[in-house]
C-alpha cells in the first residue's frame, strides 16, 4: 500500500529538520536586523519567537479550557 507523502516517517522526520533549521536562521537574524522597538520589551532579542510561542501557547490552552467548558456528552445524540 502507497502511503501519502506527508504521512511517510522519513518526510515527517525531513520537515521537522527544515523547520528547526528555518526557525534558527530565523532568531539568528536578529543579529543583522536594526530594531526600532515601540515599547521597551519589542526590542529584546529573540522577541518574535519567544512572543509567537508564548501566544501560540497561551491560544492553545485557553481554547483547550473553553472546550473543557463548553463539550457535550458523547451520548448527546441518543437522547
Amino acid at each position: 500500500m502507497n502511503d501519502h507523502w506527508l504521512v511517510r516517517p522519513d518526510t515527517i522526520r525531513m520537515i521537522w529538520i527544515s523547520s528547526i533549521i528555518v526557525l534558527g536562521f530565523t532568531v539568528l537574524a536578529d543579529f543583522v536586523v536594526e530594531h526600532h522597538p515601540v515599547f521597551g520589551i519589542d526590542g529584546t532579542f529573540g522577541f518574535g519567537a519567544w512572543f509567537g510561542f508564548a501566544s501560540c501557547l497561551l491560544l492553545v490552552t485557553g481554547s483547550k479550557a473553553i472546550g473543557a467548558i463548553l463539550k457535550r456528552r458523547d451520548t448527546y445524540y441518543d437522547d
